[in-house]
């Protein structure tokens, strides 16, 4: 089989074609993503701005919007630039680094949701220990852990996945480059590389979701106790919206990097990357920080503010 020179670009097929029902649905991604990319940049401006937001939880949260920030970055402008230009093409280093930081921030938002999951269980099952249990030295371990566990992933991903020789068709079926994808193109053996990455995903994406289970299990299990209803209620409705965004971020990852070559279809893995590179990122503000009153009041008067200058 013909294999062609590496430094060569690689062609991103896309995920809209050029049609009046595409059109429209390009557009309503292009808004999900303007807008949360808005909403993230304002979370990260008033937990920065706010003295009352300065505690570990918010810590957590302005983590949580940069790295949404950063992912609707790394994509939606290249993919955008791609539909409205049919200019598809991407460097190998473009594509490299597309891997790189899409793997880096995904992995570390992977553990970042656990160590969220973990902040809650303390402060719904143990609040009077919490300045103990969660305080500011921890929560800074666990936010650069997640960090550098996620780097370190990227590195590794992105590194092996173009030391590969391709084949002829450089044409990549997807709207950014994505590990999975580069590797089916790939003119050699990929099978070590493949079983290297399927562990990589229990440690980034099983350990942590299996946390998460376990930390909400135990919340609900603490709630159950409860004798209001309101405050059950309440309980309940966090826990499920949370539980609905956790499951729509890791669901579609387990599904793109832990299934068997053989079982891999481009159309839908394509689709299936959008939920948690582009649609969780806009979940992740309205559920983890305008739901919550402690922010909503920080808007207020931020907007007051700016109201009075």
């Amino acid at each position: 089989m013909e294999k062609r020179n590496t430094t060569s670009d690689f062609i991103l097929l896309g995920i809209f074609k050029h049609t009046r029902s595409h059109l429209f649905l390009f557009m309503m991604v292009l808004t999900m993503a303007i807008a949360s990319l808005m909403a993230s940049a304002l979370m990260l401006l008033l937990i920065l701005l706010d003295p009352r937001l300065h505690r570990p939880m918010y810590f957590l949260l302005s983590q949580l919007s940069l790295m949404d920030l950063m992912l609707v970055s790394s994509i939606v402008p290249k993919m955008a630039a791609d539909y409205l230009t049919w200019n598809k093409s991407i460097s190998p280093a473009g594509c490299g680094l597309q891997i790189f930081v899409s793997l880096t921030l995904g992995g570390a938002e992977s553990f970042l949701l656990a160590a969220m999951s973990y902040d809650r269980y303390v402060a719904v099952c143990h609040p009077l220990r919490y300045p103990v249990l969660l305080n500011w030295r921890l929560c800074i371990q666990m936010t650069l852990g997640s960090w550098f566990l996620g780097a370190a992933d990227g590195l590794m991903q992105a590194a092996t996945t173009l030391s590969f020789p391709f084949c002829s068709a450089h044409e990549i079926d997807h709207f950014f480059c994505e590990a999975p994808m580069l590797v089916r193109l790939a003119c050699a053996d990929t099978s070590v590389f493949e079983n290297a990455m399927y562990a990589c995903c229990v440690l980034m994406l099983l350990i942590p979701f299996s946390f998460i289970l376990t930390s909400y299990s135990l919340i609900l299990s603490a709630v159950l106790h409860l004798r209001s209803q309101e405050a059950l209620r309440k309980a309940f409705a966090t826990c499920s919206s949370h539980l609905a965004v956790v499951a729509l971020f890791y669901g579609p990852a387990i599904f793109i990097y832990m299934r068997p070559k053989s079982y891999r279809s481009a159309n839908h893995d394509k689709v299936v990357s959008a939920f948690y590179t582009i649609f969780t990122p806009v979940l992740n503000p309205l559920i983890y920080s305008w739901r919550n009153s402690e922010v909503r009041e920080a808007l207020k008067r931020w907007l007051g503010k700016c109201a009075d200058f």
